[in-house]
C-alpha cells in the first residue's frame, strides 16, 4: 500500500466520489499485531495503532474499509491462527463502525511459483531476522489464504483474490504499472463508475502523499509524531496516517 498510495488514494475517490476523509494505516512490512522493523522505521501493530480511537471520533458517515497486506506477520514468526485473530479483531471494529469492507487474499499463486533465490534474497533485505525456508512458507501463506476466505464470509466480508500477473521479480508487491489497475479490481464492490479509465498520478502527488508522516514512528531509533490529518489534496480530501 505504501508503493502504490497516490493510485490507491485515487482509486478510492473514484469509487466513493470527492471530497473524502481518509485513514490509512500503511507502511512497508505493516504488521497486524506488532511492532513492525524496516529499513530502519518502525511502526506499532494496525491493531494497537491509533487509527482506531480517531475512527470513532470521527462524525457517522457512510465508510468503506480495504484489509489488505494480510501475509506480512508470517515473516515475522507469526502463527496462522494469531494473525486471523487479529484481522478478525480489526473486522469487529470496522462491523461497529457500520463500514463496508473488502478483505484481499494472499498473493499464493505468486508465492507457488516462487524460486528459493528469489525468497532468499527479498527475506534478506526486507526480513533480516526470519529464517523460515521457502517450502514453510509457501505453506503458512496457503494456510492463512485459506482462514482469512473463512473468516470473511463468516464475517459477511467481501473477498477480494490479486491476480498472478500484477507481481514480477517482487513476489508479494504488486509491480507499479499494474497498481492503478489492482486498486481499481478491489473497490470494484463500491465503485460506481467501474470502467472509468485508470488515472495517471504525476510525481509531485506521489512525492507528496509519501512525505506524509504517520500520528507515531520511531526512525533510526528516534521517536516521532505528527498530528492528523497529516495532509488534504486540493479537492478538499484529508489523509490521516496510523
Amino acid at each position: 500500500m505504501a508503493r502504490g498510495i497516490s493510485p490507491l488514494f485515487d482509486a478510492s475517490c473514484n469509487a466513493w466520489g470527492r471530497p473524502l476523509d481518509i485513514m490509512a494505516a500503511l507502511g512497508h512490512g505493516r504488521s497486524y499485531g506488532q511492532q513492525s522493523w524496516v529499513l530502519g522505521r518502525s511502526l506499532p501493530g494496525i491493531v494497537f495503532c491509533g487509527l482506531w480511537a480517531h475512527l470513532k471520533d470521527r462524525p457517522q458517515a457512510p465508510t468503506a474499509a480495504l484489509v489488505t497486506d494480510v501475509g506480512n506477520d508470517l515473516l515475522y514468526g507469526s502463527s496462522v491462527q494469531q494473525i486471523i485473530d487479529w484481522v478478525g479483531i480489526c473486522l469487529e471494529r470496522l462491523a461497529d463502525a457500520k463500514a463496508s469492507c473488502v478483505l484481499t487474499g494472499l498473493p499464493v499463486n505468486s508465492l507457488r511459483k516462487l524460486e528459493a533465490w528469489r525468497y532468499r534474497f527479498f527475506r534478506t533485505v526486507l526480513f533480516p531476522k526470519c529464517r523460515l525456508d521457502l517450502p514453510t512458507i509457501q505453506q503458512r501463506a496457503w494456510d492463512l489464504n485459506e482462514g482469512i476466505i473463512r473468516l470473511a464470509d463468516e464475517s459477511g466480508v467481501h473477498v477480494a483474490l490479486p491476480d498472478a500477473t500484477w507481481y514480477g521479480l517482487d513476489p508479494i508487491h504488486i509491480r507499479s504499472k499494474k497498481m492503478a489497475l489492482a486498486w481499481r479490481e478491489f473497490m470494484a464492490p463500491w465503485n460506481k463508475m467501474p470502467e472509468a479509465a485508470l488515472s495517471q498520478k504525476s510525481a509531485g502527488d506521489w512525492l507528496y502523499l509519501r512525505r506524509l508522516r504517520p500520528l507515531e514512528r520511531k526512525w533510526l531509533g528516534f521517536r516521532q509524531s505528527q498530528g492528523q490529518p497529516a495532509g488534504r489534496l486540493a479537492d478538499g480530501t484529508q489523509i490521516s496516517l496510523f
